[in-house]
């Protein structure tokens, strides 16, 4: 088994599905009253999501490996899309 997940691509897609699983029972049925707040459940689940896309564009579209320019673009990009979902959501700037 240890050979089994010696594999980065597996162990990521098994992460990918764990964190999945996670962010269903956060945010599925009754997310918000177990965790107390609609508002938190928000954050937490695009939260979770935003760190999948990282994981599959720095693993799969083996971004690790590209130049750091590319790299921060990319995180730049991911923080950007998180900050804006984040700001319409709760509504800032209007």
């Amino acid at each position: 088994m240890g050979k089994l997940f010696a594999d980065r691509l597996l162990r990521t897609w098994v992460l990918l599905v764990a964190v999945t699983l996670l962010s269903s029972l956060i945010g599925g049925a009754g997310g918000a009253a177990r965790l107390g707040s609609a508002a938190l459940v928000t954050v937490l689940v695009l939260g979770i999501a935003f760190a999948k896309v990282a994981m599959v564009m720095f693993t799969f579209m083996d971004l690790a490996r590209a130049p750091l320019a590319l790299r921060v673009i990319a995180g730049l990009w991911l923080a950007g899309a998180l900050g804006a979902l984040l700001a319409i959501y709760f509504g800032v700037g209007g």
